[in-house]
């Protein structure tokens, strides 16, 4: 088991994957908890079937894959049900992220998670690693990337942990503002250095 653990988060259109699959190049080993959680309401899994139980038969699709859309629809419009909703998800999802890291290996791993810091996540790791835009960047590359409107977006922003607050819980900073790749590629390999370091040190 690595037992070193970085968080990695980040505001909705900040670039966490981007900068999550250059650790990934390095051979760092990913722990996702967007791939958790959709994992964890996967077709005839117990969660997706009560989920169609509280909301109806219109959140699921065709092929019977949970309507992602619809239920953020849903969720988004009412308060009570956001909150059934998390008390039904996120013990499946912490659980899971919990099986994953104690399989991890490698010198450290990386717990990748959007809300690392709303759910309380970062709690169970070493090091909390941002990657930081402006929240006009988030606008204007959310909707660019999903095709969202700007109230749609500006309702996730919202939901998260404002950007100040998020910067305040950081121990590391990837500054993604200019969209080059090439400068995120140089904070990554420095930050591994640096992650492998802080590993060996812990670890022996």
């Amino acid at each position: 088991m690595a037992k070193y653990i970085v968080g990695l988060t980040g505001g909705i259109g900040s670039g966490k994957t981007t900068v999550s699959n250059m650790f990934a190049e390095l051979g760092v080993e990913i722990i996702d908890a967007d791939i958790i959680a959709r994992e964890v309401v996967a077709p005839n899994s117990l969660a997706l079937k009560e989920i169609a139980q509280h909301f109806g038969q219109e959140i699921l699709l065709t092929n019977g894959e949970l309507d992602r859309s619809a239920l953020r629809s849903k969720v988004f419009a009412d308060d009570e049900d956001k909150r059934w909703l998390n008390a039904l998800l996120h013990p499946l999802i912490r659980q899971s992220i919990l099986m994953a890291l104690s399989q991890a290996a490698g010198q450290y791993c990386i717990l990748s998670a959007p809300l690392l810091l709303e759910n309380n996540l970062h709690v169970l790791v070493n090091t909390v690693l941002v990657v930081d835009v402006s929240v006009e960047t988030q606008l204007k590359r959310t909707c660019l990337r999903d095709k969202s409107n700007q109230q749609e977006v500006n309702a996730i922003i919202n939901s998260q942990i404002n950007r100040d607050q998020r910067l305040a819980l950081a121990d590391d900073i990837i500054n993604n503002e200019r969209a080059d790749l090439a400068y995120v590629r140089e904070q990554v390999i420095s930050l591994n250095a640096r992650y492998q370091s802080q590993a060996s040190a812990v670890n022996s």
